[in-house]
């Protein structure tokens, strides 16, 4: 009788064990595809001017978003602390700036950030509070243009292309008011911060502004009594770190800024005050 008890006592530890066990080897349920992407997802900081930049990316931020990139956009008001903030990696791109401003700043503080693409151009304007002709620019009126060196000697060269001024023979792309040759009409200049550039309207007789600072001050472009010719080659670009060029979630976000959808975003919002560069 006990050795048959005994036999009943192994079997059923044998059968627990083998329920355990069942219980064991069951696969976990598979992660939904959501949880997944969500997983998989990035996110990266990007710099910008409110407008037109910050609009601008606001266009792709949920198509970004469904590919696994989230974008958080970390707005500036000045031209000086978004490359600051990309060198230093609290940001991991920025777009408000062209080309030559990038290469001179990096030149000059030893920085290591390049482009990624081009995204739109803003033509720079002449605004004016007192005329509406830039012919009747009366003598010795006073200009005020932006004083960074690369937009100082770009508001320069739409002086000359407006025949105001004519710079000397090899001037520099960083040209300022010491490297204008001839100036017929005793043209007065002033360099200030190129946001503060808007408000200088009311005791210049005229200003160099960017667009992007102009559209800030509710300045329509299509006002301005003279504008940069679209052969500049001032388009904006993204800029990132060298060596991150690469990055898959870098490459998404420029491939989504040089879409279809934000060639007619442009078009349609800024009506030729802001133009596609792709």
């Amino acid at each position: 009788m006990n050795f048959k008890k005994a036999i009943i006592a192994s079997l059923a530890a044998l059968a627990a064990v083998g329920f355990i066990a069942g219980c064991g080897g069951e696969k976990a349920p598979a992660k939904s595809a959501a949880a997944s992407s969500a997983a998989k997802a990035v996110s990266i900081k990007v710099g910008v001017s409110p407008v037109p930049h910050a609009e601008i990316v606001n266009v792709v931020k949920d198509k970004l978003a469904k590919e696994g990139v989230n974008v958080e956009l970390v707005e500036f008001n000045d031209y000086v602390q978004p490359n600051l903030a990309l060198n230093d990696k609290s940001l991991d791109a920025n777009f408000f700036q062209h080309k030559p401003y990038l290469e001179e700043f990096c030149k000059s503080r030893n920085l290591k950030l390049v482009s990624i693409g081009a995204v739109h151009l803003e033509p720079m304007g002449v605004y004016s509070n007192k005329i509406k002709d830039i012919k009747a620019l009366p003598e010795g009126a006073h200009v005020a243009i932006p004083n960074d060196p690369t937009n100082g000697g770009r508001a320069l060269l739409v002086l000359q292309s407006a025949g105001l001024i004519k710079l000397k023979e090899g001037a520099p792309i960083t040209a300022t008011p010491q490297d204008i040759a001839s100036n017929p009409k005793n043209l007065k200049f002033s360099e200030l911060d190129a946001p503060q550039l808007p408000r200088a309207l009311e005791d210049a007789d005229i200003a160099i502004i960017n667009s992007n600072f102009a559209l800030a001050a509710k300045l329509d472009p299509k006002n301005a009594i003279y504008t940069e010719g679209a052969d500049s080659p001032y388009a904006n670009i993204v800029a990132v770190r060298a060596g991150d060029e690469k990055r898959p979630e870098l490459q998404k976000l420029m491939k989504a800024l040089q879409s279809k959808e934000v060639k007619d975003f442009i078009e349609k919002k800024y009506g030729g005050s802001v133009k596609a560069a792709f």
